[in-house]
């Protein structure tokens, strides 16, 4: 196609190459190729050696240093572990002992406890049946005072009531006599 440019003549421009065929691209160039391929070559083997003496070791260093950094925290978690678990088994036995010595020191102080209260129960025992022994005699020697208080007392009174029925004073052994005989029977 032909295009105006607004040349009075009417030039036209084309915008194709003569002959109808490109330069091919440059790597593929059978002048070129055998060249390019050394260059290549070299270039491989230069970063090769770049990488494989130099950024190699670094980060095969870096992942050596990581590897034993992990595995020295892996160790040291486990022997923490261990540490809290022997920790805590002696924990529990000591717990357990205390729990054992505190039933111990409860048993002692309850089997002391209530033989204190056995020992005291046997002194206020003894008090009481000594007390009561002393309150029997007591009771016995007051209703023996009052039983020969109430013959003399019901001699007086016979002897006071025979004499307003009779106007007689009756006699002491007259008197003694009935009141024996009514005490008896």
């Amino acid at each position: 196609m032909a295009e105006s440019h607004g040349n009075a003549k009417g030039a036209t421009a084309h915008t194709e190459a003569d002959g109808g065929h490109k330069e091919p691209f440059p790597p593929f160039r059978s002048d070129t190729f055998a060249s390019q391929l050394v260059s290549l070559v070299i270039a491989f083997v230069a970063l090769y050696l770049i990488v494989s003496r130099i950024a190699l070791p670094r980060v095969g260093g870096l992942l050596d240093a990581r590897q034993n950094a992990i595995e020295g925290d892996l160790a040291a978690a486990q022997k923490l572990k261990d540490e809290s678990d022997s920790a805590l088994k002696a924990y529990e036995s000591e717990l357990a002992a205390a729990r054992s010595r505190a039933q111990a020191i409860s048993t002692e102080t309850r089997e002391k406890l209530n033989a204190a209260a056995e020992a005291e129960r046997k002194t206020l025992e003894e008090q009481l049946s000594v007390k009561l022994a002393g309150a029997e005699k007591t009771i016995a020697a007051t209703r023996e005072a009052a039983m020969s208080n109430v013959r003399g007392i019901a001699a007086d009174a016979a002897a006071a009531i025979v004499q307003r029925l009779t106007g007689l004073a009756p006699d002491g052994k007259t008197v003694d006599s009935a009141v024996d005989a009514s005490l008896k029977g």
